[in-house]
């Protein structure tokens, strides 16, 4: 566990700056709090307080080993049975709480992130509530030369996570370069998408999507409580339609079979995003799910080839190697 601080002024120890002084002789002098009460001449109280301060306001920085969660066993069987450069597994939530468990997944791939990208990478950003997630628990960081592209066309929806707000708090977070894709997600007319495409400032930013070289994605379930159907994507009868031809899946906001592959359709051709086939061959596809729902989804992008990097939760885990053991 690594932890950052910032250093006080000294002869300051009073107001703002008791926080900061508490925060320096808690984490780096490993002083006990009732030491450091006596010292600054205020009660324990009011140091636990300040300790709590200063992680709120970033004076403290709490980062985990990534090397830890991905050298975990489940970690490791994850990346042996589907191939994968390697898997980071987190804990499931001791209150077995879905959305607790999905918070600590984000805040996993918002610790592993940054040291997967190096100077120069192009980085393709999903939509979602998963990828929302892992954007807002991300630290301010700064890699020289990265760039943040949109893969889905914006969209509304009520739950603010769309795709464009992902991609520019993913980019602000990496201190990044952003390329958007103005344009929406889904339009009722296939003939109007495709003149859209061809638009010489929407046909640049799809040409910038074919040079992202990593991307991080979730996976989405192909039941009628998904998000591609709650953010008004596909319909419930388009889901109906989908599921019928062998959909079990969404992955960048298009539906894909059980071997990954896409499934061909009227959504397709009224959607203006990344293409599947874009997203083969990266030097890095992260994927970052969890859930009972998601299993086939997840196990269905590795099968298309898409990931590289998996991070997921414990019993997700163990649900995708159950659901492929002997297989």
């Amino acid at each position: 566990m690594a932890i950052t601080t910032r250093r006080r002024t000294v002869g300051q120890v009073s107001g703002e700056n008791i926080v900061i002084e508490a925060a320096w002789m808690y984490y780096h002098e490993m002083k006990k709090q009732s030491e450091i009460a006596e010292r600054l001449g205020v009660s324990r109280a009011t140091i636990v307080n300040c300790l709590q301060e200063a992680k709120e306001r970033g004076i403290v920085r709490i980062s985990l080993a990534a090397e830890a969660f991905a050298g975990h066993r489940l970690a490791e069987e994850l990346r042996e049975r589907f191939a994968l450069a390697a898997a980071f597994v987190v804990p499931d939530a001791t209150s077995r709480s879905e959305e607790e468990t999905l918070i600590r997944v984000a805040r996993g791939a918002a610790e592993w992130l940054p040291g997967l990208l190096g100077p120069g990478d192009k980085l393709g950003v999903s939509w979602g509530r998963t990828v929302y997630e892992v954007a807002e628990a991300m630290a301010e960081t700064r890699t020289e030369d990265v760039s943040v592209s949109q893969l889905v066309g914006s969209m509304a929806t009520p739950y603010g996570f769309t795709a464009e707000i992902c991609s520019a708090h993913m980019a602000m977070k990496l201190g990044a370069r952003l390329v958007n894709l103005h344009a929406p997600a889904v339009l009722s007319d296939p003939d109007l998408a495709r003149r859209l495409r061809a638009e010489p400032i929407i046909a640049a930013q799809l040409d910038a999507l074919s040079h992202c070289n990593k991307a991080i994605f979730a996976a989405g379930s192909a039941n009628h409580s998904s998000h591609i159907v709650s953010s008004g994507l596909a319909s419930h009868e388009d889901l109906d339609w989908y599921v019928s031809r062998g959909a079990v899946g969404v992955l960048a906001g298009r539906f894909i079979d059980a071997r990954g592959r896409p499934v061909p359709g009227d959504l397709e051709q009224r959607m203006i995003g990344v293409e599947l086939d874009k997203l083969l061959g990266l030097d890095m596809g992260l994927l970052v799910s969890a859930g009972k729902d998601k299993v086939i989804p997840m196990i269905a992008a590795i099968n298309g080839g898409y990931v590289t990097h998996v991070v997921t939760s414990a019993s997700t885990a163990e649900a995708m190697l159950k659901e492929t053991a002997g297989g």
